[in-house]
């Protein structure tokens, strides 16, 4: 089962959170037939998309964007409170370097947080770092000044994506950036000894026994993670208010009804004229309701 799981050190201002996707990330995976190289990269978003919701503790959902200049236009995934996600990518043709820097180099990378009740936040994170992971980390440093570490790993061949997340907790993270915290550089480079085998094969405990085994690590109850899409006939049916009535009436009496697909998950929706005709006078919502 995917899962993502917090933990605390009992005797350090650090908290945690470690998550594994196997199914989700297949999911994913199965919309396209994606270059490797943008597997990996898909992989590694759905991994910090699901930390991030997590760290973040709202009701709502985030979601990571970036748009490119290069091979590759566009990547999305979203992930909920309820950790369910959905994600997609564009690309032109397969990047000739791999890696998240080389792929998006001079595009822009977003992340957008909207809560169940309350306003939508867009933040920019700088595409000027080596890898996902560390963009991720300077974003936390100067948007929250909380020292963070994350490590993102993913092997496409086995479709296994998963990650550990490191951070300061915000109450004792003014004093950290302002002075060394050795105890959190020290749990940094206990973190980066970690293979990719271990993260995505061992049970967490046993993940974080072998790192973190000299300190005391309290586990929190784990968390399910799946693929989830949010798609629905009705929500398709907004695009089609957008089209000029007569204009899709032609096209069902040319092809008997109209097909919508989703991007994200391949359910297909169909509409006749009758649902056109309701579409456009405002009741379609109501007809869907009586069905």
């Amino acid at each position: 089962m995917d899962q993502i799981q917090r933990f605390l050190f009992d005797n350090i201002n650090v908290r945690g959170e470690i998550v594994r996707l196997s199914d989700t990330f297949d999911a994913l995976l199965s919309a396209q037939p994606y270059p490797e190289s943008v597997q990996v990269v898909l992989g590694e978003m759905a991994v910090a998309a699901s930390m991030l919701v997590a760290t973040l503790k709202i009701k709502g959902e985030v979601s990571l964007q970036v748009q490119g200049n290069g091979a590759v236009k566009y990547a999305l995934v979203t992930a909920s409170d309820r950790q369910e996600m959905r994600g997609i990518a564009r690309w032109q043709e397969e990047p000739l370097q791999p890696g998240f820097v080389d792929i998006f180099k001079g595009g822009i990378f977003t992340i957008t947080i909207t809560p169940e009740n309350g306003q939508r936040y867009q933040g920019i994170v700088a595409i000027d770092k080596p890898t996902l992971a560390q963009c991720l980390e300077a974003y936390f440093v100067q948007s929250e000044q909380l020292p963070t570490h994350i490590e993102l790993r993913v092997d496409s061949n086995s479709r296994q994506a998963a990650g550990l997340f490191l951070q300061v907790i915000p109450d004792s993270a003014e004093s950290s950036v302002n002075k060394d915290n050795a105890e959190f550089e020290h749990l940094t480079k206990l973190a980066e000894t970690l293979k990719t085998e271990e993260l995505t094969g061992l049970p967490f405990e046993q993940v974080l026994h072998r790192l973190f085994h000299e300190e005391a690590v309290r586990l929190f109850e784990p968390q399910p993670v799946q693929f989830k899409c949010t798609c629905s006939k009705l929500k398709s049916a907004l695009a089609l208010k957008s089209v000029d009535k007569q204009e899709l009436l032609s096209l069902i009496e040319e092809q008997g009804q109209i097909k919508m697909n989703c991007q994200f998950c391949h359910s297909v929706y169909l509409y006749d004229a009758m649902d056109v005709e309701a579409i456009h006078a405002g009741t379609f919502e109501q007809s869907q309701a009586i069905q």
